[in-house]
């Protein structure tokens, strides 16, 4: 695939640089400022881009908005977003506009490789890949009117799982489950929530994560 990075971390992009390279996708564009990000993507037109959240001048939200943006503007190209942090609400606002071809990931991720080429796959694929601990951190989360709380624990499991951006199949292996189990636990989810039932995996995630941020 193509690729664009936009990083301000120079030995964390030039270390993304050769594993893309390694890995067969093309680079096509690497620098540390969210400025040269949008401009360079509607030049470019990459299959996807690879943007930390915080780049200069201020390192707030600048990628961010950029992100937000690129799909915006062009939502064939997919967005993979890297955070130090667990942001909920910058979550939120990149999901937004759906979850089809983007991802949010804690750069701890990134040191499993395995794990950031998968997820950099499913975006230009079209899914969502989003870090399991955000999830996580989504999911255990204590309010007086948790809905959760009516989940059984292996229901809970598979929200998780399902959040991150995995097909009924996907889950059905990680959890070592028939396909049809998969199907009746996560009937059981979204009735036990009052979600709407959509066509897809990614619109099911984008609303699980949405009543989970609400």
């Amino acid at each position: 695939m193509r690729v664009i990075l936009a990083e301000d971390s120079t030995l964390l992009r030039e270390g993304l640089v050769r594993l893309l390279t390694e890995e067969g996708h093309e680079v096509v564009a690497a620098f540390g400022d969210a400025v040269t990000l949008v401009a360079e993507v509607g030049a470019l037109r990459p299959d996807v881009a690879v943007v930390d959240i915080r780049m200069p001048p201020t390192h707030t939200d600048e990628g961010l908005r950029a992100a937000v943006e690129i799909r915006e503007r062009w939502p064939e190209t997919g967005v993979l977003v890297l955070s130090q942090h667990v942001e909920r609400s910058y979550a939120a606002r990149l999901l937004a506009a759906g979850a089809e071809r983007v991802g949010y990931l804690l750069k701890d991720r990134v040191a499993q490789v395995e794990e950031f080429l998968d997820a950099l796959e499913r975006v230009h694929e079209g899914g969502a890949a989003i870090d399991p601990e955000v999830v996580r951190q989504l999911v255990v989360r204590s309010t007086h009117s948790d809905p959760l709380a009516r989940l059984t624990p292996r229901e809970r499991e598979v929200l998780e799982v399902l959040a991150q951006g995995y097909t009924n199949a996907a889950i059905a292996r990680q959890l070592h489950l028939s396909l049809s189990a998969v199907e009746k636990y996560l009937n059981a989810v979204f009735d036990k929530l009052d979600l709407r039932r959509a066509d897809g995996y990614s619109r099911r995630i984008l609303a699980v994560l949405r009543y989970l941020e609400s």
